[in-house]
């Protein structure tokens, strides 16, 4: 299969522009990941650059591997991950255009790599879980209503990998932070920070330059985990209640 590429190369001696390339010989089994492997394998053969890119454990599970593939986060298949792409969606002569998640909160390290710990700060004003969830087999013994244990973690499922604020014409980080809010909102464990932990987690989200939701719901359609907008509104909910009810300053 012979494919040509259209990259977004930033950094060393690339000022950020799209460089094209061509492969020849790309067979059908590969991911997409092992792909661009290959290119960079060329490149390194013409002592040209490789092209950086982030990847990780490459079975869908981290979200490191967070690339815009013709214009959507992920690549074409709906509940996948860059990595979980294969070369066999495609045809042979296809041109693919690949560019890093664009957002003013995750600035572009070099190519396709971005800097993402905008969201690891917001994990962070979180806090901890204060409340004793003892060991493993202490888990069973804490009755929890199916249905919430349900939502609880599906909203745990999230991988943080950012597609929610790639695919959002704001660039908002509101699906991603409502998951982490309603993960714990949502079991016991987490009710003695409830209402200071929502009020904070949105406050450096704001902080972090993320845009403001607008309901055009493309974060749940490009989404890996396919995380329901529920948890937005959900986090909505939380926020108000907090700040009516509670002592934290919002």
């Amino acid at each position: 299969m012979k494919l040509t590429l259209k990259i977004w190369r930033q950094g060393g001696n690339y000022k950020g522009e799209f460089v094209t390339y061509t492969l020849n010989e790309v067979n059908e089994h590969m991911s997409f990941l092992e792909m661009l492997d290959v290119l960079n394998e060329q490149l390194v053969a013409q002592k040209e650059e490789p092209v950086a890119f982030e990847h990780d454990c490459r079975e869908g599970i981290c979200g490191t591997c967070s690339l815009v593939i013709d214009g959507r986060a992920h690549g074409p298949m709906k509940g996948t991950t860059t990595c979980q792409v294969h070369m066999r969606h495609y045809n042979d002569g296809d041109t693919i255009v690949i560019e890093p998640f664009r957002a003013k909160a995750f600035p572009v390290i070099k190519d396709l790599v971005v800097d993402r710990s905008a969201f690891d700060r917001i994990i962070q004003a979180g806090g901890y879980v204060s409340v004793n969830t003892g060991q493993a087999q202490d888990a069973n013994s804490t009755p929890i209503e199916k249905d919430q244990a349900s939502h609880a973690f599906d909203a745990a499922a999230c991988i943080g990998c950012g597609a929610c604020v790639a695919a959002c014409p704001n660039a908002s980080a509101m699906l991603f932070t409502s998951a982490k809010i309603s993960h714990l909102a949502l079991l016991p464990q987490g009710q003695v920070e409830r209402q200071r932990r929502v009020i904070e987690m949105i406050a450096q989200m704001d902080k972090e330059g993320f845009g403001k939701c607008s309901n055009v719901k493309a974060c749940e359609a490009e989404c890996p985990k396919e995380i329901s907008v529920e948890n937005i509104a959900r986090m909505n909910r939380e926020y108000i209640s907090a700040v009516l009810t509670s002592n934290v300053k919002a």
